[in-house]
């Protein structure tokens, strides 16, 4: 490689507890100079892949040899060695920070991977009239309606009997239950707090400032809510309907991120759109079974229950 990370050690500046900064600025006095009329990029973004490809490369003789014959553990920590000296190499050429790139990727996996704590998250429509807030606990009710035309439509009624929205096909050539796709919403409300389509639904729209009730609530917000379910229902259509499964693409979920940035909900994390979508995913699947039926939810403890009609 250009310039052994090994090397560092002699350096005085040099502590076995290295802050990456520090880390960072110790390999650069290893880096080698470029070639005249070559990218100074190159070298280190090539030996990258090349010193990653032989960190893989190790460890496939380790599965394929066993452990006590492939690479031996000091062996694998020379090579990762070797692709951290080239990753803080190629980020100063890059004039990035080590340290922010690990902090960013830091700050990137808690995103994914963990949902917000329950005393860090914030309830949209807390300071709101009692009539403007959704329900902490609330039931809606999914009941199939024959209509003369052949067509069986999905009616949606309040636990206080009214109804909710109005009777939903699945608007489709194919029949695939989308009928039921309130459950979506309903997830969102249960899960995140927020959902401009179950304010619509249970009518607690936020009138009382309209700003809020025209930013947040109104057309637009519906509309972004509705295009995630569609794309939602596009991705899970190609896996199952989330059945055993318990993960979605990141790609996915940064795209709602895109799409919902400029919405309070943006404050949440991509774990707490995962949950809420294999939440209303695990109560579609049921409605669609039972031809209906009667959802839950309990904001408190973010949960939507099925009970078969």
């Amino acid at each position: 490689m250009s310039g052994n990370p090994t090397g560092l050690l002699e350096d005085p500046s040099w502590e076995c507890a290295l802050h990456l900064a520090r880390y960072q600025q110790a390999a650069l006095k290893t880096l080698q100079p470029a070639v005249e009329g070559t990218d100074p990029v190159l070298i280190p973004l090539l030996g990258l892949v090349g010193e990653t490809g032989s960190v893989a490369t190790a460890y496939k003789k380790r599965l394929r040899d066993g452990a006590d014959a492939g690479p031996s553990k000091q062996q694998l920590r020379e090579e990762l060695g070797d692709v951290l000296w080239y990753t803080a190499t190629l980020a100063h050429l890059l004039d990035l920070d080590l340290e922010d790139i690990a902090a960013a990727s830091l700050e990137k996996t808690k995103d994914r991977w963990r949902a917000t704590p329950d005393d860090q998250r914030t309830r949209f429509d807390a300071d709101y009239p009692p009539h403007e807030q959704l329900p902490r606990q609330t039931t809606v009710t999914f009941t199939p309606t024959p209509r003369p035309d052949g067509r069986t439509v999905i009616a949606l009624t309040r636990e206080d009997g009214t109804r909710a929205g109005d009777p939903l096909t699945s608007a489709s050539h194919i029949e695939d239950d989308y009928r039921f796709h309130d459950a979506f919403h309903l997830a969102h409300a249960a899960v995140l707090g927020w959902s401009p389509v179950s304010r619509f639904l249970l009518g607690c729209k936020r009138r009382s400032r309209p700003g809020i009730d025209e930013a947040e609530d109104g057309g637009r917000a519906i509309a972004i809510e509705e295009g995630i379910s569609a794309l939602v229902f596009s991705y899970a259509s190609r896996h199952h309907y989330f059945e055993n499964v318990h993960h979605v693409d990141h790609e996915l979920l940064i795209t709602i991120d895109h799409m919902t940035a400029h919405l309070e909900v943006s404050v949440l994390r991509a774990a707490d759109w995962e949950k809420a979508i294999m939440t209303g995913y695990a109560a579609w699947r049921q409605l669609r079974k039972h031809g209906g039926g009667r959802l839950e939810l309990d904001l408190d403890a973010q949960t939507l229950t099925f009970v078969e009609p």
